[in-house]
């Protein structure tokens, strides 16, 4: 190895370890429900974004042996050579039909959604606007577009009023767009989306949505665009196929034209080879699963409302959530880190959050409690962070 190199890499791991910044990665020993294996252990899961269990639902799983049967384990091309699969085409209409928008297009991941439409759409020439606590993949989307970034502070209509309002009197740019995520997967809190939508009318500014964590969680499902009922005012819609649907994936769905352009335009659908064909399926059949019922929608809201309410009781900081996201707020990074360690050892597995995913300084374990969990498994869940909360002293 480079000398060089090698010098490198050894100062900053040993630098993210003295700070309590370094994240050890855990094999999970079979699949990621409720309750996960760890090193032979037994652990209640609160760290997975598979809000619906549809990761190990019995029909996802017999629909993807099936297309393993009929149309093999890879799509064999990118999608603009012979890599769209009738099955892709069901896919994208059955999401346009559940977002509510006129046409849908699927990606290999949701971080190749914001890498492929942001700058497919948005380029030097433009503005984005974009909240402070933006995912990293819109950062990174943003960036590649090489469009003027203009950051805007959380949630704050007025700067977000001013800023629009500064960016377009100004006539240095051709288009300016604001982005947000829909649901926000440190805090859980909700954008505000009437309100948003309200000032890019104002200013006609481009409106795009990452609802990763809102795709299956909010408007019964259906996201935090339709939740608030804002299909036909939100230019662009993202979001995952890889949490609550339960499988891989993501999708960008809005007009028809946004979806053709899309497709000769967004270079990881141009360059990637397409979804496999047993993931398609399992999508689409999830898909149809939250479309036929919110049973397992409403299920999640109950377990997370009953854990959120437990971990307030108990002292924590659960912050300022609106979702089942629940995060306990601890602060300090090495604190955070033990924390996370003793749940572990005590039998919850919930991962610790800290710089760079959060500020320094709000470290915190973010909980996910799913439709899988049982009342029993949440209560005793709650045991063990009262225990660990109390000989830490995080809580009294």
């Amino acid at each position: 190895m480079s000398k060089i190199l090698n010098e490198y890499l050894a100062s900053n791991l040993e630098d993210l370890k003295d700070n309590g910044l370094y994240n050890e990665i855990d094999v999970v020993e079979g699949s990621n429900g409720p309750e996960i294996t760890i090193e032979g252990k037994k652990l209640i899961n609160l760290s997975s974004n598979n809000y619906l269990g549809l990761a190990t639902h019995e029909k996802l799983k017999e629909v993807a042996k099936g297309a393993i049967d009929t149309h093999g384990v890879g799509a064999g091309a990118v999608r603009t050579i012979n890599g769209t699969l009738d099955i892709h085409v069901e896919l994208e209409d059955k999401l346009a039909e559940f977002k509510g928008t006129e046409a849908a297009i699927a990606f290999q991941s949701g971080f190749n959604c914001n890498m492929a439409a942001i700058p497919a759409v948005m380029n030097k020439e433009d503005a984005i606007l974009s909240d402070e606590l933006n995912h990293a993949s819109i950062i990174d989307g943003c960036r590649l577009s090489r469009a003027k970034i203009i950051r805007v502070n959380h949630s704050d209509m007025d700067d977000l009023r001013q800023k629009a309002k500064e960016a377009v009197e100004s006539g240095e740019y051709n288009k300016v767009m604001y982005i947000t995520d829909g649901v926000f997967s440190m805090d859980g809190d909700v954008a505000l989306l009437p309100e948003i939508v309200e000032i890019a009318k104002e200013f006609d500014l481009i409106t795009y949505v990452d609802d990763a964590h809102g795709s299956g969680v909010m408007g019964k499902g259906a996201g935090t665009v339709k939740h608030f009922g804002l299909q036909n005012d939100v230019d662009i819609q993202m979001g995952t196929l890889s949490k609550a649907i339960g499988v891989v994936g993501g999708y960008v769905a809005g007009s028809q034209d946004l979806i053709d352009y899309l497709k000769v335009a967004s270079r990881p659908f141009l360059f990637s080879t397409s979804l496999a064909p047993a993931d398609t399926r399992a999508i689409t059949e999830a898909v149809q699963i939250l479309m036929d019922s919110a049973e397992l929608h409403d299920r999640l809201w109950d377990n997370g409302n009953y854990l959120k309410k437990g971990l307030k009781d108990l002292g924590f900081d659960i912050g300022s959530s609106e979702t089942p996201i629940t995060p306990c707020i601890i602060g300090d990074e090495k604190t955070t880190q033990e924390f996370s360690k003793r749940l572990k050892e005590e039998g919850v597995y919930a991962k610790s959050i800290v710089f760079p995913t959060v500020p320094k300084g709000a470290g915190r374990v973010r909980n996910m409690p799913t439709a899988a969990h049982t009342q029993e498994m949440l209560d005793e869940a709650l045991a063990i962070y009262e225990k660990v909360g109390k000989s830490l002293n995080v809580i009294s």
